[in-house]
């Protein structure tokens, strides 16, 4: 296969899941963010924008899709990796992936990316993926959610994503 689109803004994600805007105060932090689906620079997006806090063991915001409306999950294993049109304020982001294995909230497979003022295509193949606090390596034919997050760096986090595709 040569891709596959998860979003592109022309009506709702693939698979059913919504997006929505993750942040610390799950766990006691102070960070704060909003999610809007609106025109950011010429282009339709999904646009992150908020404040991340250290303040009370706190520390992130997360834009995140659960790739399948049910909570299961999607088998990836035919592609490369993930491809994401993004702009922001040319600030460090995550890519972060999530399988139906793992258990823990902190748990994840992460690849950074820079986001710069312009719109611009990163394409992370899942090789680039990393486990954060689990041992087990990454199964692209499990996953179950994908999150871009601006996380452990104080300040504003402005981000848009105007597309997403597996390639």
């Amino acid at each position: 296969m040569t891709a596959a689109i998860i979003d592109d803004l022309s009506g709702e994600p693939a698979g059913g899941g919504r997006w929505a805007c993750i942040g610390d105060a799950v766990m006691g932090g102070v960070s704060a963010g909003q999610l809007r689906t609106e025109t950011v620079a010429g282009r339709p997006a999904r646009h992150l924008t908020g404040t991340v806090s250290l303040a009370n063991n706190g520390g992130f915001l997360q834009l995140a899709l659960d790739l399948a409306g049910d909570g299961g999950t999607v088998d990836a294993s035919a592609f490369t990796g993930l491809a994401l049109k993004v702009c922001g304020d040319g600030g460090d982001y995550g890519l972060h992936l999530r399988t139906d294995a793992v258990r823990r909230p902190w748990q994840s497979y992460r690849a950074p990316f820079q986001a710069p003022a312009g719109w611009t295509t990163i394409k992370l193949p899942f090789a680039a993926f990393t486990p954060h606090r689990l041992e087990a390596p990454l199964d692209p034919s499990r996953l179950r959610r994908i999150g871009l997050v601006a996380i452990g760096r104080p300040g504003p986090v402005d981000l848009a994503l105007s597309d997403l595709l597996f390639y």
